[in-house]
């Protein structure tokens, strides 16, 4: 039986000291030369059965880590310079999709779950939600054409009121990809206890426990190969649809305080980053809008992230297995909207990946909604950068929080009253 054990502050404080075999520097230094050792983690797992811990954390510098799947809570601002006359954008469409322009003259923020312009959403149920943010900048990352249509209410020197216009990213002065929660460290299995199919953002749930579906690369992922944020934090460089990026912040949501398997592997959602990379750079494989009937919009996207071999502490992490990691499995059809803790029961990515598991006696069929081949593919590239010395690694400036909670939204009468 594996054990749960719940963070505490004297783990928080005891992971934060270790005897460090190699440093960043050391390691670039060995980048820079050709001559660093780069595993993915997929790799690592049966080079340190065969070498053990000792021998291998002396060899190896750095395991890639990557993950491709639906990230919700992703976006990006553009700059679209100035129009002949001057407009201050006031409303901003972009096949038709509304972005957001309250920040200055010519910049918005277009996010990938926002839909398109008249789109019925779920008014006809199940609603297909055929295109949206997450598509515009699909098209956007691939080179394609997409409209541009401007509202304003003019002003003495932005005297222009509407505009409308064909652009590619080429012709965008910035294309930041800004994603304020990316990488959830672990994640909801999703299952339908009742009597009716529902649809979510983990996909169709027939009724009756029939299927359930995740949406995680298990031990390829990045947090679960650093549970602890010993080295992912603020300033990490990262591998983001193919650009060169960075770690700018906490995830939102990034609620580090939860139950934990023996090994530290959180068996709930735990932490998150916040990602941003330039778009000119991404590689339009690994960014891809996607629809989920009766939910809506949003964008699937690859990330990569090196992991450096500090010590042997570390090494260990990188070795955790399908088989050691659990996910809680949740009712969205009454537990997880009613905002309630209970579970169904938690199952490892191995009993996942399996495509059929077994609950309370019953076969339940397993989809994952995360690309573990993509995933393996974004190891791969990162790790040939590596090797080629053409990606280096960044040392955090600020950790991540480890014993962080997430507080829910009460709702309340003006006052503060329940």
């Amino acid at each position: 039986m594996h054990k749960y054990t719940t963070n505490s502050l004297e783990i928080k404080n005891a992971i934060q000291y270790c005897d460090f075999m190699k440093t960043y520097e050391e390691i670039n230094n060995k980048i820079e030369s050709g001559s660093a050792v780069v595993l993915t983690a997929d790799e690592v797992i049966d080079y340190v059965d065969k070498k053990g811990l000792d021998e291998a954390a002396n060899e190896i510098d750095v395991v890639t880590t990557a993950t491709f799947g639906p990230m919700c809570s992703s976006g990006c601002f553009l700059n679209f310079g100035h129009s002949k006359p001057k407009m201050r954008m006031t409303e901003v469409w972009l096949d038709d999709v509304m972005a957001y322009a309250g920040i200055a003259a010519v910049d918005v923020y277009l996010g990938a779950t926002q839909l398109r312009y008249n789109d019925p959403a779920n008014m006809n149920y199940p609603g297909d939600f055929l295109f949206g943010g997450g598509h515009v900048i699909e098209k956007l990352v691939a080179g394609k054409e997409v409209q541009l249509f401007a509202l304003s209410y003019g002003t003495d020197e932005y005297p222009l009121k509407e505009l409308r216009t064909y652009i590619t990213i080429d012709d965008l002065n910035q294309a930041i990809m800004t994603n304020p929660r990316n990488c959830y460290q672990n994640y909801n299995v999703a299952i339908n206890c009742s009597e009716k199919p529902i649809y979510t953002y983990l996909g169709k749930l027939k009724p009756n426990m029939k299927n359930l579906t995740y949406c995680s690369a298990g031990q390829l992922s990045p947090l679960l190969n650093d549970p602890y944020y010993k080295t992912i934090g603020v300033g990490s460089s990262v591998w983001l649809a193919g650009a060169h990026g960075h770690v700018y912040s906490e995830g939102t949501q990034h609620a580090s305080a939860c139950e934990r398997t023996e090994n530290g592997v959180p068996s709930e959602g735990a932490g998150t980053l916040a990602l941003t990379g330039n778009m000119k750079e991404m590689d339009p494989e690994f960014v891809r809008g996607v629809s989920f009937k009766g939910y809506g919009a949003s964008l699937a996207l690859g990330v990569g992230i090196p992991i450096p071999i500090l010590n042997k502490e570390i090494l260990k992490y990188c070795t955790v297995k399908n088989s050691e990691i659990y996910a809680s499995v949740i009712d969205y059809s009454s537990t997880y909207p009613a905002r309630e803790g209970d579970i169904v029961c938690k199952l490892s990515y191995e009993q996942l990946r399996s495509e059929e598991v077994e609950i309370n006696g019953k076969k339940v069929k397993s989809t994952s909604l995360s690309s573990y081949s993509k995933a393996l593919k974004i190891a791969e590239l990162l790790k040939d950068e590596i090797k080629k010395g053409d990606f280096a690694l960044s040392k955090p400036y600020k950790m991540l929080p480890v014993n962080q909670g997430m507080q829910p939204l009460n709702i309340k009468k003006q006052g503060g009253a329940k």
